[in-house]
């Protein structure tokens, strides 16, 4: 009698852990939109603005590509011969920031003026084939590669920290620049 009673009130407790554990319904997005961008653009990396529009790379076409999702309206930035914008991210100044493989180098719009700046890599490091970048709390951005550069630099005062270049087996191996 004791273990009936007792393999009821164990069922019972596991019956109330199992529905108190349930796994509640997936989120699901409440608008989904899809815009056209000029034909030909070969859109890549997006990142959205602080103003509610969104960034997009061109990589086809050389172009920084700013999308107004309330309207539809692209505008178009272009960003030099031979440009090939792989990602891009908005930094804490609210600016596009942009890894260029095309042109092997950094590259930041002024959202406001369109003024193009542009922090090419040194000439040894030709063929990095950039590709990803992220800022850090302090304003650092550190970007990447994919022939294995690993690069770090202050944007507050556009002074090199250093270089590295990441080891087959992981580790990475950082020096200042001369």
């Amino acid at each position: 009698m004791v273990a009936k009673a007792f393999t009821r009130a164990a069922a019972v407790f596991v019956a109330s852990a199992v529905g108190a554990l349930s796994i509640p319904e997936p989120t699901r997005a409440q608008d989904v939109g899809y815009y056209e961008v000029p034909k030909g653009d070969g859109p890549h990396d997006v990142a959205p603005a602080p103003d509610g529009t969104v960034w997009y790379t061109g990589q086809r076409a050389g172009v920084l590509g700013r999308l107004d999702p309330k309207t539809g309206h692209v505008d178009r930035i272009k960003l030099g011969e031979e440009s090939a914008p792989h990602g891009v991210i908005v930094g804490p100044d609210g600016a596009p920031w942009v890894v260029d493989g095309g042109l092997n180098a950094i590259v930041r719009v002024d959202p406001n003026t369109r003024e193009i700046k542009r922090w090419p890599l040194p000439p040894k490091n030709d063929g990095a084939n950039l590709n990803t970048a992220a800022f850090d709390g302090s304003g650092r951005i550190s970007f990447t590669g994919q022939s294995g550069i690993f690069w770090s630099a202050r944007h507050k005062d556009r002074r090199d920290e250093g270089l590295g270049r990441a080891a087959r087996n992981g580790s990475l191996r950082h020096h200042r620049n001369a």
